[in-house]
């Protein structure tokens, strides 16, 4: 049923059948960096996206995340990418510089290259703030990802 009326929407369409996923993994924070892959790579099983068709990068820290992203993104393997990471606040400065550059970096690639990127990277304030969230978001990065490479196709 349609939420507005004389409107077409498009509705979202979680279905992941046939969908290739690149997901790029930051390596700094691990054990959070882990949790968030586990939560993502089963939802995007569950979905119907098969295993075959999602391939890994790992990189050394959330700032390497976009360039390999955007490398993944132009060669035009795949339908959708899913960048995870754990950026958890310190004592300097650098957290800042970190989050946002990661973030401006990731979403120039989504408007550069047409490919959507969900942007599974944490920005928090402690470890167990990271903790406590990794499973959610690397459950909804999967998510916006399908739903995203559909959308983009059937537009």
């Amino acid at each position: 049923m349609p939420r507005y009326d004389k409107i077409f929407e498009y509705e979202p369409n979680l279905d992941g059948k046939g969908l290739k996923i690149g997901v790029i993994m930051s390596r700094f924070n691990i054990d959070v960096c882990e949790g968030l892959l586990s939560a993502c790579q089963a939802t995007l099983l569950k979905q119907g996206v098969a295993a075959a068709d999602i391939r890994l990068a790992t990189v050394a820290g959330a700032l390497e995340v976009p360039l390999v992203a955007k490398k993944m993104a132009e060669s035009g393997k795949y339908d959708a990418l899913v960048a995870l990471g754990a950026v958890i606040r310190g004592d300097t400065y650098h957290f800042e510089i970190v989050s946002n550059e990661m973030a401006s970096g990731m979403t120039r690639i989504n408007l550069d290259t047409g490919v959507p990127v969900a942007n599974g990277i944490l920005t928090t304030n402690t470890d167990h703030q990271a903790t406590e969230r990794m499973t959610e978001k690397g459950r909804d990065a999967a998510l916006c990802a399908i739903e995203m490479a559909n959308l983009l196709k059937a537009l």
